[in-house]
């Protein structure tokens, strides 16, 4: 099964700070966050427009959504898109949520990225 993915407009940087790090309250502020906690780090995924302080960060990743909500039932999902962009060099960060999983992409290598998905049978709305 092909999916449809949808290019999201906001340019995100992914951040990292220590493990016992406190929450910056303007990640809450954000229209969309992603927030991992490990016991080894803290990562944030915000819109770039934001800024907080982190150990370390890293600017201009673009998300492309798995159109769902999918089904817990449905397997392979992430493996079968990471495959199809690894085999053509362009690193992925893959966040999954409920109810769906996002790519993110290097801002660099979106135009490729999306090309490899449609030669792959992806369906990308941008």
């Amino acid at each position: 099964m092909k999916l449809t993915l949808k290019l999201l407009e906001e340019c995100f940087t992914i951040h990292s700070l220590p493990e016992h790090s406190d929450i910056p309250p303007q990640v809450f502020s954000a229209s969309m966050y992603f927030i991992a906690k490990t016991f080894d780090e803290v990562s944030i995924v915000l819109p770039q427009n934001i800024s907080i302080d982190s150990d370390e960060c890293e600017p201009d990743w673009q998300a492309l959504e798995v159109v769902g909500p999918l089904d817990f039932t449905l397997t392979g999902i992430l493996s079968s898109i990471s495959t199809v962009l690894a085999n053509n060099k362009i690193s992925i960060f893959a966040i999954s949520t409920f109810d769906t999983d996002y790519i993110l992409v290097k801002k660099d290598t979106l135009t490729s990225a999306i090309a490899t998905l449609r030669a792959n049978d992806y369906q990308v709305i941008q």
